[in-house]
């Protein structure tokens, strides 16, 4: 079963004007995984689609998408699949893939439908393509990795790059996932922004009872959304990005605009924060 729904971009002014329901509904997406189920957000913002697949006793496939205008989803675009479930197998162009926990697939524009088996819970994400780059396998291990941040600031964590040009090669996709100490839950600050490319945060690894404060907005005029275990949230290339838990987490991210420069940002200053 595939529902796939679209959110439109709207600009800075209009977002001043939404109230909380407002702007849950533009920027938040919750209830992505469901067994039995791929659901998608299709966002105008770069033409990302975030979505999750969970097959349970079964096999999904995902193929056409009308919102694409394409036979095939992946026609004219790329995917990372990143399982945040138990080991599961994702099938692609003929070659079957065991995709462990905290493991991501890349698939290369052209190659087809996508089966998902297994009890793994896959959180998908695709942007257009204008080449193929070769599907591959990134596992844990492979991922570059760099640790920021320090207990007494309350954000030690470590940044693993999956979709990174020292990892893996794609078209536009940014991928990887950011995980924190114990003790520490503060993400990016000083804050950024980069009007070269949207951004979208997927929150996991949430306590049933913790939540973590998304702050978006520009930097002149900051808003908030609440994020539950397993939400996620689409980041509009005028919107800072941060968050603060009330207890560890972890999230992953995904950008997709003009470049794949991950330090590509700029940064706004503490005392400009309002």
């Amino acid at each position: 079963m595939l529902t796939v729904e679209t959110r439109y971009a709207i600009d800075p002014q209009t977002a001043k004007g939404l109230d909380t329901q407002g702007l849950r509904s533009h920027f938040h997406a919750d209830s992505l995984f469901a067994e039995g189920e791929i659901r998608l957000v299709y966002t105008h913002y770069d033409r990302l689609i975030l979505g999750g697949a969970v097959p349970g006793a079964g096999s999904l496939t995902l193929d056409h998408v009308a919102e694409t205008g394409t036979s095939s989803l992946l026609d004219r675009r790329e995917m990372g699949i990143l399982n945040i479930g138990e080991a599961g197998q994702v099938s692609v162009d003929g070659t079957d893939y065991t995709v462990n926990n905290g493991n991501v697939l890349y698939i290369g524009m052209g190659s087809g439908p996508v089966t998902f088996s297994g009890k793994g819970r896959f959180y998908i994400l695709s942007a257009p393509a204008h080449r193929s780059c070769p599907t591959k396998l990134i596992r844990i291990e492979d991922a570059r990795r760099v640790e920021l941040g320090a207990s007494e600031t309350c954000n030690e964590r470590v940044i693993l790059q999956f979709l990174h040009p020292e990892v893996a090669e794609s078209c536009q996709l940014l991928m990887g996932y950011t995980q924190f100490a114990p003790g520490s839950v503060w993400n990016t600050m000083p804050a950024h922004v980069h009007d070269r490319r949207m951004e979208a945060y997927l929150y996991f690894d949430l306590a049933d009872d913790q939540r973590v404060f998304h702050f978006m907005g520009q930097p002149e005029e900051t808003r908030h959304i609440v994020m539950g275990n397993e939400e996620a949230v689409i980041s509009p290339p005028w919107s800072i990005h941060c968050g603060a838990g009330t207890g560890a987490y972890t999230f992953c991210w995904a950008m997709a605009g003009d470049n794949v420069d991950f330090t590509d940002m700029d940064m706004v200053a503490m005392g400009d924060l309002r």
